[in-house]
């Protein structure tokens, strides 16, 4: 099968109705992602169809679970699963939070290539950046354990915001070690085509 074959497949396995042009936007993020990654190692999965489920896919897996207008994507990388999201998700505003350079880098000119209005690329560590308005959705994938990423985002949670933790194995033992953060809901996800566990976890403040 095509790359657009898979994603095609994929997005209708997971029930999901994008914009028209959502597809093509993926796939030539895609293209980008692997001109430049070439050069500048931004992922290690490399083969084409795998980039479209590990990447694709399993970012567009967590969309009916992003809520509120304003979603900060923490560690995002080269921008997953945020930039994904951001695509054909077009109400939400969507800040990437990353400090690698070479990673904001390629953001930045996807987001320009792509003309991603809803995009905005916060080249900063996330305990240093203050924006003006809080977030209604927090979201990472991969950026740190459980009590490390709330620790270094709670300063960023808008009143009745939520975090949306993604993860591979349910992971009991870390949300054993959050305090005063209670654990709204978990979902399992099956992402199409894709071998191993897939977990969103929504989290809340018990107060603010």
């Amino acid at each position: 099968m095509t790359a657009a074959a898979i994603l095609a497949e994929g997005v209708a396995s997971l029930g999901l109705d994008l914009p028209p042009e959502a597809g093509e936007r993926l796939l030539t993020y895609l293209d980008l992602l692997e001109k430049w990654n070439r050069v500048y190692n931004l992922t290690a999965v490399r083969e084409r169809d795998n980039m479209v489920i590990y990447h694709l896919l399993d970012s567009l897996a967590v969309l009916p679970y992003v809520s509120g207008k304003r979603v900060a994507d923490i560690g995002t990388g080269a921008g997953l699963p945020g930039m994904v999201l951001a695509m054909v998700d077009p109400q939400r505003q969507y800040y990437l939070v990353e400090s690698n350079s070479k990673r904001t880098a390629f953001m930045q000119q996807a987001r320009m290539q792509l003309q991603l209005d809803n995009v905005e690329v916060v080249a900063k560590r996330v305990e240093d950046w203050q924006p003006e308005e809080k977030m209604d959705c927090i979201l990472s994938r991969a950026f740190a354990e459980l009590e490390l990423f709330i620790r270094l985002t709670r300063h960023l949670l808008a009143p009745g915001g939520v975090w949306l933790a993604l993860k591979g194995q349910y992971p009991a033992d870390e949300l054993a070690r959050l305090p005063g953060i209670r654990l709204a809901e978990s979902i399992k996800l099956a992402v199409p085509m894709l071998e191993g566990e897939r977990h969103v976890l929504k989290l809340e403040p018990t107060s603010t």
